[in-house]
């Protein structure tokens, strides 16, 4: 069960596991039989065209598909070898472990002091109002954010410029202490600069925390990616070191894929 899961320092090296994983919205079958690992501290790269079970995929890491009318998920997904999908799973619990960063930079209309106590204190995670300030402070530090907002924290979330944002929610999403870190496209509103900012911060961030990003660039995942797969019609092609998947993958579909033939 996910209450049950522990930090241990010794981490084990991979953090979550998908198996024989299926995806169902009424009759429609969106995902077929996927398995992957998701290694610890590193980061994993999903890449594929649009509509291939890529943000059906990042979803059911952490049950957001439950909300989803219709939605059938079978299989495994498990974290520290617990699956997540099983009936005494705190699932307000469960997303607190496994966080998650959108396209769109969505800041709550709430400050940006806000932004990011909110999640700390919804799960109790500070004991007074001077260990919220400090985790505020670190998780703004952490984003590259506070000395560029530590005079106006009282300000909405959503004056910040995009990039500011998308960072503002990183900080949001690290706040409650997540194992994991979920990013669907992070970088496609944002600008070079500002993409630019986000790839060195999620470099920066694995060293604390497995993350899982979806890119539409190949020559984001290949940069920044420690692991990658590759997704086509519902189907997981081909998985492994992102060095291996672009340099000499096993598939020819891959190779098409990589090298722009088609998507």
């Amino acid at each position: 069960m996910v209450s049950a899961m522990k930090n241990t320092e010794e981490k084990p090296e991979i953090r979550m596991t998908a198996r024989g994983l299926s995806v169902f919205y009424g009759t429609k079958q969106a995902l077929f039989d996927l398995d992957l690992n998701i290694h610890t501290n590193k980061v994993t790269a999903l890449i594929g065209p649009s509509g291939c079970g890529k943000s059906t995929f990042i979803r059911c890491l952490n049950r957001m598909n439950d909300v989803v009318d219709e939605c059938r998920v079978t299989g495994s997904v498990s974290l520290d070898g617990h699956n997540i999908y099983d009936k005494g799973v705190d699932v307000i619990l469960l997303r607190q472990k496994i966080g998650m960063v959108f396209q769109k930079p969505n800041p709550f209309p709430k400050s940006i002091y806000e932004n990011v106590a909110y999640g700390p204190r919804i799960h109790r995670l500070a004991k007074n109002r001077d260990e919220l300030d400090a985790l505020v402070e670190k998780c703004l530090n952490r984003v590259g954010l506070w000395d560029e907002v530590k005079d106006r924290l009282d300000a909405p979330g959503t004056s910040l410029s995009g990039g500011q944002q998308q960072r503002l929610c990183i900080a949001r999403a690290i706040a409650t202490r997540p194992e994991v870190v979920l990013m669907d496209e992070p970088c496609s509103a944002l600008d070079p600069i500002a993409t630019a900012r986000i790839e060195d911060l999620i470099r920066e961030l694995e060293r604390k925390f497995t993350i899982v990003i979806i890119t539409h660039s190949m020559q984001q995942a290949e940069r920044m990616s420690d692991y990658t797969a590759f997704f086509h019609l519902g189907r997981i092609v081909e998985s492994g070191p992102t060095a291996q998947i672009f340099e000499d993958p096993r598939h020819e579909q891959t190779r098409d894929y990589v090298s722009g033939k088609f998507g």
